[in-house]
């Protein structure tokens, strides 16, 4: 992906948007502090990057609000133009057309979408599958150039719903239904899944394999070994807290660590 064996995403969690309840009405800041980010990320070497509303808590179910959607256009716009990386999007929880509307207007590289098949229970309730209605938006937005990477079996959910189906049986079925990458997690954010699920993974599809929690220096080269991309967020940020900005340093080492 992105011209490497195993790229490098840098996750941009962008301060609270117009639409969340913790929202400062300043929109310019907001820009700055993700543009801040986003060069520090290309700086110390990252393949790509994605921008997230992780700081819109608590999330609707589904959808975002139009302002919302319309400013994190805005910021997503000014990243890529700033840095002229590859960058996608992600709108929590599960906001995927919302986020498919984001990277058309700002003429994005790739989504990060969960709740594309099967159903799923996170924390703000029951999510149903989107893949019908996301592929077929992008295909009459004629934007199939924007790929569709998908979480399965994704952290802060609980997945009794679909037990008896495995990690393995999923990526299949994502890639079945046309996912472009599929996303592997570990429980929760800075938690990362165990090596072995994806090299189980890598074996079973055709598509890229991404490791998106818990990527840290130590393990970074384990799972390069099999993953095509790792994003990365917590162990990107000052004190390892996903709240704080970006430690150009800590990208540094991880950069240094997955080309070892």
């Amino acid at each position: 992906m992105f011209g490497k064996k195993c790229s490098l995403i840098g996750c941009i969690h962008v301060q609270a948007l117009p639409g969340a309840a913790n929202y400062s009405g300043q929109i310019d800041e907001i820009i700055h502090t993700a543009l801040w980010d986003a060069s520090a990320y290309k700086a110390a070497g990252v393949d790509a990057l994605i921008v997230e509303n992780m700081h819109d808590v608590p999330y609707l179910r589904g959808h975002v609000e139009p302002e919302t959607t319309a400013a994190m256009a805005v910021i997503a716009r000014a990243v890529k133009a700033e840095t002229k990386l590859p960058t996608g999007v992600q709108l929590l929880a599960a906001a995927n057309l919302e986020a498919l509307g984001v990277a058309v207007a700002a003429n994005l590289d790739f989504l990060r979408v969960e709740g594309f098949i099967y159903a799923h229970v996170g924390d703000e309730g029951i999510h149903q599958s989107c893949a019908a209605e996301l592929i077929r938006r992008r295909a009459n937005l004629k934007a199939e150039s924007i790929k569709i990477f998908v979480d399965i079996k994704k952290k802060h959910s609980a997945h009794a719903l679909t037990a008896d189906v495995s990690l393995s049986e999923t990526a299949r079925d994502a890639q079945f239904f046309r996912a472009d990458g599929v996303i592997i997690t570990g429980a929760s954010t800075g938690y990362p899944p165990p090596p072995q699920q994806i090299a189980q993974v890598k074996q079973e599809v055709s598509i890229p394999v991404l490791v998106g929690s818990g990527v840290t220096p130590e393990n970074i080269g384990h799972f390069a070994q099999f993953a095509d991309a790792v994003i990365v967020g917590t162990s990107a940020k000052f004190d390892g807290n996903w709240i704080n900005a970006v430690d150009p340093k800590r990208v540094e080492n991880l950069a240094h660590a997955l080309a070892v």
